[in-house]
């Protein structure tokens, strides 16, 4: 009869320790399935989100800045770079393009990306000044600046009509 008493403990114990370790497994599925809820929750409220902001009408005119100016319209996440149109002024771009316009004037005469980026106090690092060239890439598509080949930008000569950038 020992025998069949210990065989018995032996499958009691073995039955417990199958039951400490579903537990466990349960309690993990329990975590991973809120994990997973919350994450859910969080897709669901920026698709809404998204999907609300879409929907609104796009904005016709930009805001009036100071003095009745009208100001740079962004949308969220986007920087507005208008394409130059006569009687434009500078002031409708975002300030760090303006500053790219300022310091064309101010040079008179064409100037590389690095140029640009030591005038504006930016580090003249290869890897920063690219990031600088993509912005006056996008001025010089939008009819703001004008390349002057060899990687050379400057002002283009009806931005000159408006007066000095951004004044």
């Amino acid at each position: 009869m020992g025998s069949l008493i210990e065989e018995l403990r032996r499958q009691e114990e073995a039955a417990r320790a199958e039951a400490d370790r579903l537990r466990d497994r349960i309690e993990e599925l329990r975590q991973d399935l809120a994990r997973a809820e919350e994450k859910a929750s969080r897709l669901v409220i920026a698709r809404e989100e998204v999907t609300r902001v879409l929907a609104e009408p796009a904005v016709a005119e930009p805001p009036a800045g100071p003095e009745g100016e009208p100001g740079p319209v962004s949308p969220i996440g986007a920087v507005t770079v208008t394409p130059w149109q006569e009687g434009a002024d500078a002031s409708v771009l975002p300030r760090a393009y303006q500053d790219l316009l300022e310091i064309a004037a101010d040079a008179g005469r064409p100037l590389r990306a690095g140029e640009f980026a030591a005038a504006a106090g930016l580090p003249t690092a290869k890897a920063k000044v690219e990031g600088l060239r993509s912005k006056l890439r996008l001025l010089a598509e939008r009819g703001w600046l004008a390349p002057a080949g060899g990687g050379l930008y400057t002002l283009n000569d009806h931005a000159g009509k408006t007066g000095k950038p951004g004044r």
